[in-house]
């Protein structure tokens, strides 16, 4: 099941935080179609949030077809956003770029500026 995480900071909304989430989680192939959402409950214990905004997030994922409300039962998704390719290999790959990155002494802003710089450059232009 998905554990939300609110960023205070970030100056995103924190039901579009929510919203994002669970869309990532779906891409990822983390949350499938049929698996349960936390109930509202579980998320305002989790997160510390006001119910209403765990409520309007839900009714966005709901109004974009992505979940399915079923009053006293629960929030569960009904389609995934996944393109059904194994990440397995990729995210390893990722993990040893990070490590690498890590050991020449890079810090968390310097490595997301590069990979940012990299994955936006069109493909004709990257090194």
């Amino acid at each position: 099941m998905i554990e939300f995480k609110l960023d205070a900071r970030s100056g995103v909304a924190p039901y579009m935080q929510l919203i994002h989430q669970v869309r990532h989680a779906m891409r990822l192939g983390l949350l499938k179609q049929g698996d349960r959402l936390p109930t509202v409950k579980e998320v305002v214990g989790q997160v510390a949030i006001n119910p209403n905004t765990v409520l309007k997030a839900y009714r966005e994922l709901e109004y974009e077809g992505l979940v399915t409300l079923r009053t006293g039962v629960g929030t569960f998704v009904a389609r995934t956003l996944s393109d059904g390719v194994d990440h397995g290999p990729l995210r390893e790959d990722l993990r040893q770029w990070l490590d690498r990155a890590r050991r020449v002494g890079l810090d968390e802003e310097s490595i997301e500026a590069l990979f940012v710089s990299e994955f936006k450059a069109p493909a004709g232009e990257r090194a």
